[in-house]
């Protein structure tokens, strides 16, 4: 297939699911194409939404962010994984309550859906992306997890992209109450199907109508082919093209990167 044939097959797509860190940004820096990108899709009417694994961030902070990158964009146009978690809790334990190690966007998701926040007997461990890492967190939540409370990770990412290379991410954080408590996590967050099912909804467009764009073999590609939607990798995150035949599958079309679609 001509690459002319691929981006035209692209295009025609009705919906868009797209990764952000990646794709969109690394960190603080916008990657080249997406703001011709992103005017497409609003020109061409397109329905469009980003569905992001990282759980640190509110709606509302991701939508400032892209506002400080210079893209304008509505907060429905967003979805996290910490939303997903939240809403699965939600669905589980009706108002339970949870010890988090996570930022704003996490905690916020939790209360949103009328959770309140418990160190000493929680219905939950809830881990996601954060900073605030610290042996103490880790301590308190194994013993947690040992006395009962189900341990639950917001995404299953191990590393993320960031501008001085790669960060630990969800996965790599909560290995280690796995491995002292004997508790296997549960993660909510891409490749679980939950997130696509969650953002077809959203989008109100078929699965044959729809394109995953994102930078992971592991999540964004994987979970695409689980749903049965087209995806495309983009070599502008954390996978490289060596990487691609690790894997035993591969994602329907491939670029470099955004800038791809708009040049």
């Amino acid at each position: 297939m001509s690459m002319e044939q691929v981006i035209e097959n692209i295009k025609s797509k009705a919906g868009f699911i797209i990764d952000m860190d990646g794709v969109i940004y690394h960190g603080n820096k916008l990657l080249p194409g997406v703001t011709n990108f992103l005017a497409w899709l609003e020109e061409s009417g397109k329905k469009y939404l980003f569905l992001t694994n990282s759980s640190e961030r509110t709606t509302k902070e991701l939508q400032e962010k892209l506002n400080r990158l210079g893209i304008s964009v509505g907060e429905d146009h967003f979805y996290t994984s910490a939303l997903a978690t939240a809403s699965f809790l939600s669905s589980q334990t009706p108002n339970g309550s949870a010890y988090v190690i996570g930022e704003t966007g996490l905690i916020h998701a939790l209360y949103s859906v009328g959770y309140t926040i418990n160190n000493v007997n929680p219905d939950y461990v809830v881990v996601g992306d954060t900073h605030s890492y610290s042996f103490e967190k880790i301590e308190l939540a194994i013993n947690l997890v040992l006395n009962g409370a189900k341990l639950i990770g917001t995404n299953s990412d191990i590393s993320g992209p960031v501008e001085t290379g790669i960060s630990p991410a969800t996965k790599a954080l909560i290995s280690p109450i796995e491995i002292v408590s004997g508790k296997k996590a549960y993660f909510v967050g891409k490749p679980n199907p939950l997130m696509m099912r969650i953002a077809l909804k959203k989008l109100g467009v078929q699965r044959i109508d729809t394109i995953v764009i994102g930078d992971r073999m592991d999540t964004d590609v994987r979970c695409g082919l689980e749903a049965e939607i087209d995806t495309l990798l983009v070599l502008s995150g954390i996978t490289s093209r060596e990487v691609i035949d690790q894997f035993p599958y591969r994602p329907r079309y491939i670029l470099n990167g955004i800038a791809d679609l708009v040049s």
